[in-house]
């Protein structure tokens, strides 16, 4: 839902969800047994009747100095001894049209682990006023301002002080702990960690992305400061400007004051990731020597925790509540002690649980696959291991639009397709060669498992500046010819590029994949993807040389093992 209230948010929510919420809000706030009776046809009414004897829930208006009001709700177990004092957990809002109250699923649960609760929308979202900076410095200083109020209350604990934040919650709640110590422990579901890193990839926009997460926060609420950032980003004006915007709204940027303060951070990702950089989030985690732990799902952003604030169950919020337990002291999870891993999830596999030490241990040593030319009698390129494979040309031709493969079809909607077991197939024999390179393996003897981070090199010789390549790694049935992607990333050539013999090495997004016997891995180099540039019918169609020069041959380095 967006800020307008039209479903269309990264966060969907049904007609059905948003009832749910509805009516959990109005037995919240007026506990009868009308009111909690309502909650019968989704099997809460028993939940929120103990609610009712140990907790209470307001909604309260917060006012900044600046005067500008944010939208908010209270909770706060009931019936505390004479001096007693709670943990606190601080719910900063997702992008999504009804602001705080995406949280209020989890309520009961906060409550009765002991812990007082507030939720909030950042100003501009939802019904709280102001402007949108995108949790930039003035919201910072809203959260400082937010705590001050909350630990004025009776019977919070100003030391035991947690941020639970979803999407852009999880960013305000990262940003925030930079800079207040107050902060003692974060989690942050479909984080982000370095705002450049998810706008901006190997010189290449993510446009969709962006555009979506634009027509979500409404340009008319944005702050002046935001709006000429929209427009430089799109006409493709990176500069310092651009840049620094990026820089202070990045948690890897204050990585130091979260080490120095040893805040406790617990961040959520997933492998289809098409909002924010996951490279981002890994390295971010990998750098934090305070305690910290990382979760990477399948899926795309905000699928895997949507259960979890609804008060179902999910692993990021099961996480999240044993997170805050251990450092806070309250009684939300289930009793267990949280682990300070890395946990992962197979591709198509969303109950597997895969542990790790750290992300060193998790990624598997690399192999080698040469690109080559076609053997005799076909028309696909090789990829191949041995002996490098030089002195070939791919030619493909950009015209402003690609092939039928595509990163994601739609953002977030085909990841949730994939966590249910629905992943989008490409039919890779009507990809049109004269508009994409293609390298195939020959069908695989075994299983194998592709589990850590990827890397391509290639020479590429484009005619016009500006140019993009996008790289997809499938994973092909070579009986139907059909495929999954597994992971992707592009790469755009400068004006001083264009016309040159250039060689480049890029990282494609992790992934943690299982590759059936008898499948094929196919490389796909196309010119064109609506999830990164936009659609231009009228750009002059221009050719895009792909080479393997002696000394610097063209290969894709997997992480590929065989499967135990």
């Amino acid at each position: 839902m967006s800020a307008d209230g039209t479903t269309d948010a990264l966060f969907a929510l049904s007609a059905e969800d948003l009832a749910r919420l509805d009516a959990i809000r109005e037995a919240l706030l007026d506990p009868s047994p009308r009111r909690i009776g309502r909650l019968d046809q989704w099997g809460l009414a028993d939940e929120y009747e103990i609610y009712a004897e140990i907790g209470q829930y307001s909604e309260v208006s917060l006012t900044m100095a600046d005067g500008t009001v944010l939208d908010a709700s209270l909770s706060v177990p009931k019936n505390l001894a004479p001096g007693q004092a709670c943990p606190a957990v601080v719910l900063p809002a997702p992008l999504i049209g009804i602001g705080h109250r995406a949280y209020l699923g989890m309520i009961t649960r906060w409550t009765q682990g002991g812990y007082v609760v507030l939720a909030y929308s950042q100003r501009g979202l939802a019904k709280s006023t102001g402007e949108i900076h995108v949790a930039g410095p003035q919201d910072v200083a809203d959260a400082t301002e937010v705590i001050n109020w909350l630990v004025a209350q009776d019977g919070v604990d100003p030391d035991r002080i947690g941020f639970f934040g979803a999407s852009y919650g999880a960013g305000t709640s990262l940003l925030a702990a930079a800079q207040d110590r107050r902060i003692k422990a974060v989690a942050g579901t479909s984080a982000w960690a370095d705002l450049f890193a998810s706008l901006y990839e190997n010189g290449t926009r993510h446009v969709a992305a962006f555009e979506a997460l634009v027509k979500l926060f409404g340009e008319d609420r944005c702050s002046p400061e935001f709006r000429e950032i929209i427009q430089k980003i799109r006409a493709n004006t990176i500069d310092d400007e651009v840049r620094e915007f990026a820089r202070v709204r990045s948690p890897r940027t204050y990585l130091s004051q979260y080490n120095d303060s040893n805040t406790a951070i617990l961040l959520t990702t997933t492998w289809h990731e098409t909002i924010f950089s996951v490279p981002a989030v890994i390295d971010f985690h990998n750098n934090l020597t305070s305690p910290k732990t990382l979760l990477v799902q399948v899926g795309d952003h905000g699928n895997p925790e949507l259960p979890g604030l609804a008060g179902l169950i999910a692993k990021p919020t099961a996480m999240a509540y044993r997170w805050m337990d251990h450092h806070l002291g309250g009684t939300a999870g289930d009793g267990e002690s949280p682990r300070f891993d890395v946990r992962s999830e197979q591709m198509f596999q969303p109950l597997s649980d895969f542990r790790h030490a750290a992300w060193d241990d998790f990624v598997l040593p690399k192999k080698r696959f040469h690109l080559a030319d076609a053997a005799a009698g076909q028309s696909d390129g090789r990829l191949v291991e041995g002996d490098a494979a030089a002195g070939w040309t791919r030619s493909v031709k950009a015209t402003g639009t690609g092939t039928d493969i595509v990163v994601a079809p739609q953002l977030v909607q085909t990841g949730l397709s994939e966590r249910l077991g629905l992943p989008h197939t490409y039919k890779t024999a009507e990809i049109d060669r004269g508009l994409a390179a293609v390298f195939t393996t020959a069908p695989l003897a075994q299983s194998w498992l592709i589990q850590g981070d990827l890397e391509l090199r290639l020479t590429v010789t484009p005619q016009q500046a500006d140019a993009t390549i996008v790289a997809y790694l499938l994973e092909n049935n070579p009986v139907t010819n059909r495929a999954n992607i597994i992971t992707s990333a592009p790469y755009t050539f400068t004006a001083e590029q264009a016309g040159r013999a250039t060689t480049v090495t890029f990282p494609l997004q992790p992934a943690h994949y299982p590759v059936q016997r008898g499948r094929q891995l196919q490389l796909v180099i196309d010119t064109h993807d609506p999830f990164f540039t936009y659609d231009n019918a009228t750009t002059p169609v221009f050719t895009i040389d792909i080479t393997s020069p002696t000394g610097a041959e063209s290969y894709l380095d997997i992480p590929l093992h065989p499967a135990e």
